[in-house]
């Protein structure tokens, strides 16, 4: 049965960040990758809130498979970061690169954390 949680938020997810990705992409005229960028910064964001949800016992083992796992499992994706990041290096952009590991890094760390606080003002 967990198994098909995780499946469900899967299908959910996969598609999603490929359609956020192209239409996020396809509005800006730059080399850097813009649409991983926000669909990772959206799933830290929507971890962090699970994560605060679970901790005040207001998200059950079962809504955790779902978003979490299921969910932004594959709506956030570090191989497609990693891969971008290093062809932007390759292409000599090495500032979007640079910009692209630090922003991602402090970006998705500043969005859990404000999902883990918005989830303890709501639930606790």
């Amino acid at each position: 049965m967990n198994w098909l949680l995780v499946v469900a938020g899967a299908v959910v997810g996969a598609p999603l960040r490929y359609l956020t990705d192209r239409a996020v992409q396809s509005r800006h005229d730059s080399v850097f990758p813009w649409g991983t960028f926000l669909v990772n910064a959206c799933g830290c964001l929507i971890l962090g809130l699970l994560a605060g949800a679970a901790a005040s016992g207001a998200a059950s083992s079962h809504l955790q498979l779902l978003l979490g796992t299921g969910l932004c499992g594959a709506l956030t994706t570090y191989s497609t970061f990693s891969y971008e990041t290093l062809r932007l290096t390759q292409t000599g952009a090495g500032l979007y690169a640079l910009g692209n590991v630090v922003g991602s890094v402090v970006v998705g760390l500043g969005a859990a954390f404000l999902g883990v606080s918005l989830a303890e003002a709501v639930w606790s």
